[in-house]
């Protein structure tokens, strides 16, 4: 017995010494991780048509999508061969190269992938991992040819499977282009035959198009799903060479199931579509993108295996095994399921992406997240002209039949529900489920790992083009939008590439890297969690008038009391940041002020364009409410402009290196500083505790500050008189002064209108 414990235990500190073995725990715990942050970033894969069409209850919705990733983490076991021979040749490759080659991928993805997410926008974990096991392989296949004295730099051709990554990428940017165009065309269709008052249209067809997209579901999810699951051998022989039998009865059996639940039952087919579209999109996701978060752990499990099997040295065995095909466990991939199911419930990440999608999709106008630019400007005019030159061509009463299929129908809602409106209707949330659901399969049951992200966004961007959901007011910010997160996919892939190609250079220099880059990743993950958290509350306190409005002269009065006391806060804070920074020459802190000033001016700037909103929501005893609203904002505006204004000159000024301003300059604009910070802090107290009989005494204390604003300009002029030699300095003196001035004036004018709004108001 004791000889026995001392044999295992001296065997486990052997195993435990074993590097490898380190590895594979950490590349375990790295696979949980990419999970939880892959998956944040592609719910937005199969949640957004659903929860953009508020078709379902959320709750059903992620019961439903959680079925879903279940069913396709059991199917997905024919992509794992992507990560052990799809994109290198493993024969090429000893057994060691290999781990860092894994290592180096894991690490990267995983900050790729939280960076993203952190950020709201959808990325492809398909690109990200293709890539970085291009990018890490090329990076050892180097290493490996500069340490041979007759090996050529060309010859790292030899280690890549050019072909099959070839065919990868090629498929993964065609996806791009057929997900939009098809998606663009089958919505365009299918509104003419639905338009938008879908309701309305005869049983027949609501039947027939059930039949349709349950039985392209039926077909490309649960069967061609099939084929990567060790149960297929069992039906083999019933489906292969029966395809057209099966899509024919199916498309039979399907439209009588939908034609009786209409007609018996009552049932909204569109809302069963968009079920059923949920769960196939789930599942088609987690059988194709599995792979991206495990694929790469698995295979490094398996050729440990191979490894120890062999008993040869690290650095001599060749991992030709990896080539052939490798039985996955069900368990594994049924774990790796249930973890994302789990992110799916509590990721706030994931949501922040959803987001994007909806609100790029969304039909109608409302707050635009993205800035236009001048490529989407061009874009914009050019469909414009194009547009314009169909119109001439398509005869006029083809036209307005057209036209009448894409007229909206007029939404009467209270006041107080305005908010649940849907971003866009049953009818495009099926077309972008049915649509993408195919796509997606077709690619995996060619055992492509087509990007998920990339066909159901642009099966979202080419439909709600299509349903003109794109308009003159949305259409420029919409296209920037897109633009902008296409860019960032192929950032991504150079970003991917570079990185892991880096990682991985890092742990071939030496195997004490890993757990510094360990450290890393959790650093980064931390950092990027905590950022996250303190952006998320800062939107929180953005104040966009776009959800259930305000509807009395009260909760205008709270509403705009809410905004002064929040800019008379942050503008104090501002305005003595940049004397303070500017007595010191900080130019480091004057660039964070700069940030935090537009910032603010941002903020504001989408309170004023939502004004057309809040005027839209009020009630008729409180519409003459609304000049003041908008005074408030317009003087806001100037004050928020103002200390723009005066930041960014402080800066330009300490970066262009010129001389500080005198002791006595300084002096006095601290004094200034003092005086204005104690009126908007009366300011921000007075708004935030609504004690608005203080109004007039706050307008009495201007004085003093106004006064001083004078006589610091007087006594500039006589500087400049005797002693000033600074033509720099004298300009950025006064250029602060009479911006202060002109801040003092716009808030003295929002005050007088408050407290004679106030006054009205307590009088009526």
């Amino acid at each position: 017995m004791e000889v026995f414990t001392f044999v295992e235990f001296n065997y486990l500190n052997i195993k435990m010494g074993d590097p490898f073995i380190l590895m594979l725990v950490a590349l375990g715990a790295l696979a949980i991780l990419d999970l939880v942050v892959g998956v944040s970033n592609d719910a937005v894969n199969f949640l957004n048509s659903a929860i953009g069409s508020k078709a379902i209850p959320i709750k059903t919705i992620m019961i439903i999508a959680s079925i879903g990733v279940f069913f396709g983490a059991i199917s997905s076991s024919g992509m794992m061969e992507v990560a052990r021979k799809g994109i290198f040749n493993p024969n090429m490759f000893m057994f060691e190269e290999i781990m860092y080659i894994f290592m180096a991928v894991m690490i990267t993805d995983i900050l790729l992938l939280d960076v993203f997410n952190s950020l709201g926008m959808p990325t492809s974990t398909t690109v990200s991992i293709v890539f970085e096991l291009l990018g890490a392989a090329v990076a050892i296949a180097l290493i490996k040819i500069s340490g041979s004295d007759d090996a050529s730099v060309t010859e790292v051709w030899n280690y890549i499977n050019y072909e099959t990554a070839s065919r990868i990428i090629l498929g993964i940017v065609l996806s791009v282009l057929v997900a939009f165009t098809v998606g663009a065309i089958v919505q365009y269709f299918s509104r003419i035959i639905y338009s938008f008052n879908f309701e309305k249209r005869p049983l027949y067809i609501n039947a027939l198009f059930g039949g349709f997209a349950i039985t392209a579901i039926t077909y490309f999810i649960i069967i061609k799903g099939l084929k990567g699951t060790p149960f297929y051998a069992n039906m083999k022989g019933l489906i292969e060479g029966n395809s057209t039998t099966i899509i024919l009865g199916s498309f039979a059996l399907w439209s009588a199931l939908s034609y009786s639940a209409i007609k018996f039952f009552k049932a909204n087919i569109l809302v069963i579509i968009i079920a059923i579209g949920t769960f196939s999109l789930a599942m088609a996701f987690a059988g194709n993108d599995l792979v991206n978060f495990i694929g790469v752990p698995i295979a490094a499990l398996n050729s440990y295996d191979a490894w120890q099997a062999s008993g040869d040295a690290a650095n001599e065995f060749s991992m030709g095994i990896l080539a052939k095909k490798v039985p996955s466990n069900t368990w594994l991939l049924l774990l790796a399921g249930a973890i994302m199911v789990i992110t799916l419930w509590t990721s706030k990440k994931a949501r922040a992406v959803i987001e994007t999608g909806i609100n790029l999709s969304r039909q109608g106008d409302g707050h635009e997240k993205f800035r236009p630019n001048n490529v989407s400007r061009m874009v914009v005019r050019i469909a414009m002209v194009t547009n314009n030159g169909f119109n001439a061509i398509i005869p006029e009463k083809t036209r307005n039949f057209i036209n009448s299929k894409f007229e909206k129908p007029a939404v009467k809602l209270s006041k107080d529900k305005t908010e649940e409106l849907p971003a866009f209707d049953l009818v495009r949330a099926a077309v972008n489920l049915i649509m993408a659901s195919i796509l997606i399969s077709l690619a995996t049951s060619m055992g492509l790992p087509l990007s998920t992200t990339y066909v159901t966004f642009m099966v979202a961007m080419g439909t709600s083009l299509a349903d003109r959901a794109w308009g003159r007011e949305s259409a420029v910010y919409r296209v920037a939008g897109v633009l902008k997160v296409i860019g960032g996919w192929f950032l991504t892939a150079i970003i991917a590439f570079t990185a892991a190609a880096i990682v991985a250079s890092l742990i071939s220099w030496h195997q004490a890297m890993i757990p510094v880059l360990l450290l890393l990743v959790i650093a980064m993950l931390v950092r990027t969690t905590i950022q996250y958290s303190k952006k998320s509350k800062e939107e929180k306190q953005q104040q966009y008038v776009e959800r259930a409005e305000l509807l009395s002269i009260n909760e205008i009065i709270d509403e705009s009391s809410e905004h002064i006391a929040n800019v008379a806060q942050r503008v104090n804070k501002l305005y003595s940041s940049v004397v303070n920074d500017l007595a010191t020459h900080d130019l480091n802190k004057l660039r964070k002020t700069e940030k935090h000033v537009l910032k603010l001016n941002e903020e504001i700037e989408n309170l004023k364009n939502g004004v057309f909103y809040f005027i839209k929501s009020l009630d008729d005893t409180s519409v003459k409410a609304s000049k003041f609203y908008i005074l408030i904002l317009s003087y806001l505006q100037d004050v928020t402009q103002s200390i723009s204004y005066i930041s960014k000159i402080t800066y330009n000024h300490v970066n262009n290196n010129h001389k500080n301003l005198k002791k006595s300059q300084l002096k006095d604009l601290k004094n200034i500083d003092n005086k204005l910070s104690d009126l908007l802090k009366k300011v921000s107290t007075t708004f935030d505790q609504k004690t608005f009989d203080n109004l007039t005494y706050i307008l009495d204390d201007k004085k003093d500050l106004t006064s001083d604003l004078y006589n610091s300009i007087e006594n500039q002029v006589d500087r400049i008189r005797t002693d000033e030699t600074s033509p720099k300095n004298t300009t950025l003196y006064f250029s602060i002064l009479l911006e202060t001035q002109d801040l003092v004036t716009a808030l003295v004018s929002l005050l007088e209108n408050c407290n004679e709004f106030y006054i009205s108001t307590k009088s009526a």
